[in-house]
């Protein structure tokens, strides 16, 4: 399966996921000049911005370890100007991240981290 596809697919199942366990996707793939966030959502009153990492075998480790420090900073950046561009600047935030592991062509086994990272 081509990466895109691959991406594209994880991220609808981490969407599908956050929606089964109660929060709500306000946005998919939003973007500003400082990247793109795959998913932003609300949990109860929390702005949540989701990075969602999908890959095939953990040959080159798993899906967590590819949410670099500069990435973390990067989606930081992206927080910001959607904060600014919403009006939501006294929001609640948190960021997370949704691990995806293939293992058959219709299983994945699914990983959320809450809190995976904070800005200093």
């Amino acid at each position: 399966m081509p990466t895109r596809e691959l991406g594209m697919r994880g991220e609808a199942a981490a969407a599908s996921y956050l929606e089964r366990i109660g929060m709500t996707v306000i946005e998919r793939n939003w973007s500003c000049r400082s990247g793109e966030v795959d998913i932003v959502a609300l949990d109860d009153d929390t702005i949540v911005f989701v990075e969602v990492k999908t890959r095939t075998s953990e040959a080159k480790g798993s899906p967590e370890e590819a949410v670099s420090h500069s990435k973390q900073q990067r989606y930081g950046r992206i927080a910001r100007s959607y904060l600014d561009k919403t009006g939501l600047t006294d929001a609640s935030v948190r960021f997370d991240v949704v691990a995806i592991r293939r293992i058959a062509e219709d299983k994945a086994l699914l990983r959320h981290h809450r809190g995976a990272f904070e800005l200093s």
